[in-house]
């Protein structure tokens, strides 16, 4: 029998069987004070809050903190949002779960995404930027983490695969933008483009669902970066002998603090340099209109309009392709 995903369930719909992604777990008091368990529960379509009713310490402690569970329930609304009613729970071994279900993945292909972004960096003509990047992409663990990694728990990106995917859109965005502005200098666009979110692979977690880890909570994604930047820098000078130019290494970790634009949304800094800006540009836009895109997917087929769009602002209207 075929899986049913969140995303195609309504209200009043039973679970018998079924195996979900489980996060956020908390044991809380009712207003009659009787306890219940609040979690979140996944699949690739969707993520849903879920609640158990007539609930115990002993039964919070079976439920993994970020993990995997089988569920039996049904489907009912909260305030106008789907919630998970469940009514019964089983462990589940870990390596009898089919990934592919539960966690969403980029439709691209992950290595010729990488060998397309490689070609790329190439085209970096500044020697030590170069070795500097080469630091990053001969590093096997690096490499296979940012392989791996989303770009965002929810917003924009968030699959399997989600990181590579963003970075590569905005280094073909930049091939395409920077013979317009020839003052520009695109080398460190480059560079800037595919160091800016490199620490997402410490600051967030795609084992089961996805979410921040202590590191990224506790210290975040864009100085992870930075730290990271000044470490390979350390590893270029003993490889080449020689120092790592200071200024160099400072406009690029500043295109990194500057990179979310504003203080509002988490930036460290403002753009300073043409280079910083060009790159949180980029960036904005590329994660706003996937992010637009994911929601005109996401639309009912009796509709033009997508729900509202918390992270948008906005409800999203689907025009018709040409032709329809």
């Amino acid at each position: 029998m075929a899986r049913r995903y969140l995303a195609d369930m309504k209200s009043g719909d039973m679970v018998d069987d079924e195996v979900f992604v489980v996060s956020r777990k908390e044991l809380r008091q009712s207003q009659n004070g009787s306890m219940f368990i609040s979690m979140v529960i996944s699949d690739k379509s969707a993520r849903v809050n879920a609640k158990i009713w007539q609930a115990n310490e002993g039964m919070f402690k079976t439920i993994p903190q970020s993990g995997y569970l089988r569920l039996r329930g049904r489907v009912d609304e909260y305030r106008g949002e789907p919630q998970f009613i469940v009514e019964g729970i089983k462990p589940v071994d870990p390596t009898s779960v089919n990934l592919a279900d539960l966690l969403p993945c980029t439709d691209k292909d992950v290595e010729q995404m990488w060998k397309r972004t490689l070609e790329i960096l190439r085209k970096i003509k500044n020697k030590d930027l170069l070795s500097l990047i080469k630091c990053f992409v001969s590093d096997e663990d690096f490499v296979k983490a940012y392989k791996r990694s989303p770009a965002a728990v929810s917003f924009h990106h968030a699959y399997i695969g989600g990181l590579i995917e963003h970075t590569l859109s905005l280094l073909e965005s930049a091939m395409v933008l920077l013979p317009l502005y020839p003052q520009v200098n695109p080398d460190l666009v480059l560079a800037g483009v595919f160091l800016h979110d490199i620490g997402k692979i410490k600051e967030l977690s795609s084992n089961a669902a996805f979410e921040y880890t202590d590191e990224g909570q506790l210290v975040g994604h864009i100085v992870t970066t930075c730290i990271w930047i000044e470490q390979k820098c350390t590893q270029c000078e003993k490889e080449c002998g020689k120092p790592f130019p200071a200024d160099l290494k400072y406009v690029l970790q500043h295109i990194v603090l500057a990179h979310h634009g504003e203080y509002e949304f988490g930036s460290p800094k403002l753009p300073a340099t043409p280079e910083a800006a060009m790159v949180h540009y980029l960036d904005v836009m590329d994660a706003k209109v996937q992010a637009f895109t994911a929601a005109i997917d996401g639309c009912a087929d009796d509709t033009n309009w997508s729900d509202f769009i918390r992270s948008l602002n906005t409800r999203v209207y689907r025009f018709p392709s040409p032709g329809a």
